[in-house]
């Protein structure tokens, strides 16, 4: 994995960077690529500040109003099973998603099809 790149380190290239240092100077003095130096330069150049941007994920593929659709039905059938959640809300989620996605929401593991046959077989 790729440490980020620290506040100092960032500074330090920018100011580099402002008294018109080569790039692959910069470079050996920071043991980074180009290119990073170059991402830096730019956004400060854009932005003014050279902070990283957070990475915030993948977002979401269900709405706030889906989200809200999802603990209502939850509420008044609290056994409905994932499959039948994303079928009666057409959500198109697969199963693990929409568990992924519930267990986010803050809301209990719901059933799945193989745990409730699996319940259902005699023993």
């Amino acid at each position: 994995m790729v440490r980020p790149i620290s506040d100092d380190k960032r500074a330090d290239i920018i100011a580099a960077k402002q008294r018109n240092e080569p790039a692959t100077q910069i470079k050996k003095w920071f043991n980074t690529s180009e290119r990073t130096i170059s991402r830096i330069w730019n956004k400060y150049q854009k932005t003014g500040t050279y902070n990283p941007t957070p990475n915030t994920g993948r977002k979401s593929k269900l709405t706030p109003k889906q989200d809200q659709q999802i603990k209502d039905t939850i509420t008044k059938n609290p056994d409905i099973t994932l499959i039948e959640l994303n079928d009666k809300l057409s959500l198109n989620l697969t199963e693990g998603g929409l568990s992924f996605h519930l267990k986010k929401m803050g809301l209990t593991f719901k059933k799945r099809r193989s745990m409730q046959t699996a319940k259902n077989e005699p023993t």
